[in-house]
């Protein structure tokens, strides 16, 4: 099947991590140009190592998505180096575990700003461009929080929420023009920050990370983690041709783990 990404133009943020990481080097293998963004910019430059040594056409780039007066700039060498942005792969990596009482109110002002004003900011600068040329692509990387609420990450809980809000809003502004935009809902997929909130979690109750594993294994239906591959080919999917007609959707890419219907 041909996903017709050949010679688009793609803006994966957190490019680095794992899933962000794997979702840029599959749109490359479908022939995309990325643009891989991330804080740590060592990180980006590993994946970008990773899509030019498979033949792949990529950038690495460091970004701090707290830096809201950093956008225009970022995207324009984005434009420079790569193109016109053609697919935005929003992923604004996760908050501290902690309850959603009690924070402070700098803490989610803090929290506001990286993980949801900078998608949104980042999304209106390149949304003209779409517009203009009838086609385009905002996948939002939320969690299954926005579903279940995830006890002990309280901040993510309430904050991610805004987003499946807002992209189901914006769906409807842009889709005549060609535009689709989309949430996908990460369940417990094999990356670091799931290695690393087992660990917190193990730490807390006092017990040890592969009780805590197995006890998340119970409750997903297919018995494992998810592969960031697989997350990552379901959001290439959705950048493409054949994924046209989806939009204001929310797709879950859990095995089965999000208890709700």
């Amino acid at each position: 099947m041909d996903l017709g990404l050949k010679g688009r133009v793609a803006l994966v943020l957190g490019g680095g991590g794992g899933l962000g990481s794997g979702i840029a080097k599959s749109l490359a293998a479908e022939g995309a140009s990325v643009a891989v963004a991330d804080i740590d910019k060592a990180t980006a430059e590993a994946t970008v190592s990773e899509i030019t040594g498979a033949g792949g056409t990529a950038t690495a780039m460091a970004w701090d998505l707290s830096d809201l007066g950093a956008v225009d700039a970022n995207v324009t060498a984005v434009e420079s180096a790569l193109g016109p942005v053609d697919i935005l792969v929003a992923i604004t990596g996760g908050p501290p575990p902690g309850t959603a009482s009690g924070q402070s109110t700098e803490t989610w002002r803090k929290f506001f700003d990286s993980m949801i004003v900078s998608v949104m900011s980042i999304s209106d600068r390149v949304l003209p461009g779409m517009r203009s040329r009838g086609w385009g692509r905002i996948i939002t990387s939320t969690s299954s929080g926005v579903v279940a609420p995830i006890p002990n990450l309280g901040i993510s809980n309430a904050l991610r929420l805004t987003l499946v809000g807002w992209s189901k809003t914006v769906a409807a502004e842009v889709g005549k023009d060609g535009v689709t935009c989309n949430v996908v809902m990460p369940g417990r997929i094999a990356t670091g920050r799931i290695t690393f909130l087992d660990e917190k979690k193990a730490e807390r109750e006092g017990r040890s990370v592969e009780e805590v594993r197995a006890d998340s294994l119970a409750m997903i239906p297919m018995g494992r983690y998810g592969d960031p591959a697989e997350y990552a080919d379901m959001v290439t999917f959705l950048a493409s041709d054949r994924a046209g007609y989806i939009t204001g959707s929310q797709i879950r890419i859990d095995g089965g783990y999000i208890p709700s219907i």
